[in-house]
């Protein structure tokens, strides 16, 4: 929020002189004059960070590859939800200390669930 307020809404020296133009006639009675606008140029920090710029894109998972999240400094967590057999959906779990152990551990909970529900569909065609 601040970040958006700092580049798209700034006060001016300008807009400040204005302002206290406007106090002192209003409160004070005066007639000062008012300053004029000028052109003023944004901070070079402003323009850096429009330059340097790049929105973040995340990474997009394929579908039925599940999803892993960081739930605090050393734990992960992968999640995969699946249909089972009979039509229901269910999520299983994994967790793990670092996001590439967890990658690996969701990698084989995925291939072992799926085999299994594999399992289980053709043994209700048969029956």
């Amino acid at each position: 929020m601040f970040t958006t307020l700092n580049i798209y809404s700034h006060i001016t020296d300008t807009m400040r002189a204005q302002a206290s133009v406007k106090i002192d006639r209003k409160i004070g009675g005066t007639v000062a004059p008012m300053p004029e606008t000028k052109d003023e140029q944004r901070t070079a920090q402003t323009s850096a960070l429009k330059e340097n710029f790049e929105p973040y894109t995340p990474k997009i998972r394929k579908s039925g590859t599940g999803f892993v999240y960081q739930i605090n400094d050393s734990l992960w967590e992968g999640s995969f939800y699946t249909r089972l057999a009979d039509g229901k959906r269910k999520k299983f779990n994994v967790y793990a200390k670092t996001r590439e152990e967890c990658e690996e551990e969701l990698a084989k909970m995925i291939a072992e669930k799926k085999a299994e529900i594999a399992a289980e569909k053709k043994k209700m065609k048969t029956a």
